[in-house]
């Protein structure tokens, strides 16, 4: 859980996106999520259609991308641009199509990033958001969208802007940590905060064996990559001790036929 000033004094439900179930409970309630990503986004949706009343913060930029373009996936779209085209004009081309598809997100309170979304996943490890009903409600206002929190008092918020919500629970979408240092004894390949210590491209093989995959904030195409390096070495690994095993097998008979 993040830690904001007064929440210890706000006294409702406050929850982490893990252990949010279904929007069934909160129906009729104010609920505060805190979050914009794609948790944010869904778990705003599934409030708003159980008759709930969710306001999202949004503290930053976000890029918001449809589902679809045109009957094709956005991603599978992007994916074969990028087999094609250098990624500027990949992220300048899916920017085009999005607003074409969903129009200008500024005029309902999501900022886009000044990088465009392929270059800020392998940057900085953010993934856009894949809008999946969400921007219809925040156009409709069912979903409301309010800046960052100042901080809690008693069943309420106050905004950085001044602005204070009556709110019942909140429901925190501020992301996942790693968990590998609580049951992984290992002080080589990943640091403390659970994530490796070396950079990308070279994050995902340790010693005695042990490799990491889809620790890069790269998505799926970071984990492709290092699941394709790993295949590769455990293949180089086992043709070596598959060789050298094949040598002593070897020996061992010609020394057997010779004590004949």
């Amino acid at each position: 859980m993040p830690d904001i000033d007064g929440l210890a004094e706000f006294g409702g439900e406050v929850i982490h996106a893990s252990d949010y179930k279904s929007g069934e409970k909160y129906r009729g309630k104010k609920v505060l999520v805190v979050g914009c990503g794609n948790s944010g986004m869904e778990l705003s949706l599934d409030l708003s259609n159980h008759n709930a009343s969710p306001s999202m913060v949004v503290r930053s930029s976000v890029h918001v991308l449809p589902r679809e373009i045109f009957g094709k996936s956005t991603f599978q779209l992007a994916a074969l641009l990028m087999s094609w085209l250098p990624l500027w004009l990949v992220d300048t081309i899916l920017l085009i199509l999005t607003w074409l598809v969903i129009g200008n997100i500024e005029n309902y309170g999501l900022k886009r990033p000044s990088v465009g979304p392929l270059t800020l996943k392998n940057k900085q490890g953010k993934t856009p958001v894949l809008d999946i009903g969400a921007l219809e409600k925040i156009k409709s206002g069912d979903i409301q969208v309010v800046p960052g929190i100042k901080r809690f008092g008693y069943g309420q918020v106050e905004l950085v802007n001044g602005e204070t919500l009556e709110v019942d629970s909140v429901v925190m979408a501020t992301g996942y940590r790693s968990n590998v240092p609580y049951w992984l004894q290992e002080a080589d390949l990943f640091a403390k905060n659970g994530f490796p210590k070396a950079p990308f491209p070279n994050a995902w093989k340790g010693k005695s064996g042990l490799y990491a995959v889809g620790f890069t904030k790269r998505g799926l195409s970071g984990a492709s990559a290092d699941a394709v390096k790993i295949a590769d070495d455990i293949s180089q690994v086992w043709k070596s001790e598959t060789k050298q095993q094949n040598k002593r097998t070897t020996a061992c008979h010609r020394r057997c036929i010779s004590q004949f």
